[in-house]
C-alpha cells in the first residue's frame, strides 16, 4: 500500500511539474530563482489536498457538531477568500520566490555541500531523516509559540495580528485571515531559525504547509467531545476547543483570561510556561472588544489590509506602541494601554450566537 501511494504521489508531482510548473517558470524567466520545479509541484499538491480536507471534512463537521450556531455565515466569506488566495497563490509564490532566494543568500539550500545545523552537530541524524524532521518541527513550534506571545504583547505587532482575532465567526477558513506584512515577518523569523538548524528550503515549506492543515482544524467551529481520547489528544495537539479559548471574546470580569493557548500545533509550550487553559468552563464567543479592530468585520479583503496597516503605523511610530501590554486603539490609531486612566468606551460586537 505504501509503495502504491508513493508511486501515485510521485506520478502526480511529475505531471504537475511537467504540465504546470515548468511552463510557467519558463515563461516568467524565473526558473533559476524558483528552484526545483518538483518541489513547487509538491507544494501545490499539498495545498490542493488541504483545500480538499477543509471543504470536504472540516466544513461538514462544522454543520454536524458546531461550537456556535449562526443564523448565517456571512462573516466567514472573507476568511474563505483569504484561504483560497493564500493556498492557491500567495503562499507557494512567497515560499519559492522569496524564502528560497533568502535561504540561498544566507548559505542554505540544496547547493550547500557540507552538513549544517543539527546534522553537523549530531551526525546520527543523517541516517534518521524522519527523527530529524520531528526535531525540526518541535523547535519550529517552540519558536512560533514565543513569536505568537510577542504578537499579543507588543502593541505595534498586535496592531497587525489583531486582524486575525477580529473575526466574530471563527471557522475552518479563519486560519489565513491575516495581515500580509505580519505574515512576511513571521515567515522570515521562522525561516531564519530553520536555516540555523540546517532545514532545507523545501523542508521549511513542508513544515509550514503541514502546520497550516493542523491550524485549519484548530480554528474549525466544532465542539468535539471524545471522552478520555479527547482529553489525551488535546494534550498532544492543539485542537478546536483548546484554540477557541485563545480567540475568546474578552471577559470584563477576568480581563487576563484570554491571554492563553498560544501554541500553534503543540500545546506543550502552554503547559510548560503556564499559559494553557482547557475547557473546564463554558465556551465564550470569539472576537475582540476594541471597536476599531472589530470594525474589520465590515471591511472587505483589501480594506482589512489597509486599515490594519494604518493601525500598525500609528502604533509603530509612537512610544506607546513599544510598551508591552494589552491595548485598544484610539484616535490616530495610537495604542491605549489597559492600565492607562483614559479608556475608550467599548461597544458590543453585534449579536452573539448561541453556544453549544
Amino acid at each position: 500500500m505504501t509503495d502504491f501511494f508513493s508511486q501515485h504521489w510521485a506520478s502526480a508531482i511529475h505531471w504537475i511539474s511537467t504540465h504546470a510548473v515548468i511552463p510557467v517558470v519558463s515563461a516568467l524567466d524565473i526558473a533559476q530563482a524558483a528552484g526545483d520545479p518538483r518541489e513547487i509541484a509538491e507544494a501545490m499538491l499539498i495545498a490542493a489536498l488541504q483545500l480538499l480536507l477543509i471543504a470536504g471534512v472540516m466544513r461538514p463537521l462544522e454543520s454536524l457538531m458546531p461550537a456556535e450556531r449562526w443564523a448565517d455565515r456571512r462573516h466567514t466569506t472573507v476568511d474563505r477568500h483569504y484561504t483560497l488566495l493564500m493556498l492557491l497563490g500567495l503562499f507557494p509564490l512567497f515560499s519559492f520566490l522569496v524564502l528560497m532566494p533568502f535561504a540561498h543568500l544566507l548559505g542554505g539550500g540544496p547547493s550547500t555541500e557540507e552538513a549544517s545545523g543539527l546534522k553537523a552537530w549530531f551526525p546520527w541524524f543523517e541516517q534518521h531523516p524522519y527523527v530529524l524532521f520531528a526535531v525540526y518541527y518541535v523547535v519550529y513550534d517552540c519558536v512560533y509559540y514565543w513569536m505568537h506571545r510577542a504578537q499579543h504583547a507588543i502593541p505595534w505587532w498586535w496592531a497587525m495580528h489583531s486582524m486575525h482575532h477580529s473575526q466574530r465567526q471563527m471557522s475552518c477558513w479563519s486560519n489565513d485571515r491575516s495581515n500580509y506584512l505580519d505574515g512576511m515577518l513571521q515567515s522570515f523569523i521562522l525561516a531564519t531559525v530553520g536555516l540555523a538548524m540546517g532545514v532545507e528550503p523545501s523542508e521549511f515549506a513542508l513544515l509550514g504547509l503541514l502546520s497550516e492543515l493542523v491550524q485549519n482544524f484548530s480554528h474549525a467551529n466544532v465542539a468535539l467531545r471524545l471522552g478520555w481520547l479527547g482529553w489525551l489528544g488535546e494534550r498532544l495537539l492543539v485542537g478546536p476547543r483548546f484554540h477557541r479559548n485563545h480567540h475568546m471574546l474578552r471577559d470584563p470580569d477576568r480581563p487576563e483570561r484570554h491571554n492563553c493557548n498560544f501554541g500553534q500545533v503543540l500545546p506543550w509550550w502552554d503547559q510548560l510556561f503556564g499559559t494553557a487553559l482547557y475547557h473546564g468552563e463554558e465556551l465564550r464567543p470569539t472576537g475582540v472588544s476594541d471597536p476599531e479592530v472589530d470594525a474589520d468585520n465590515e471591511r472587505g479583503l483589501i480594506g482589512m489590509q489597509w486599515y490594519t496597516l494604518r493601525r500598525f503605523w500609528g502604533a509603530f511610530t509612537c512610544r506607546a506602541g513599544w510598551r508591552l501590554g494589552d491595548v485598544s486603539f484610539g484616535p490616530g490609531y495610537r495604542p491605549i494601554h489597559d492600565e492607562d486612566p483614559v479608556q475608550p468606551v467599548p461597544s458590543p460586537a453585534g449579536s452573539r450566537p448561541e453556544l453549544q
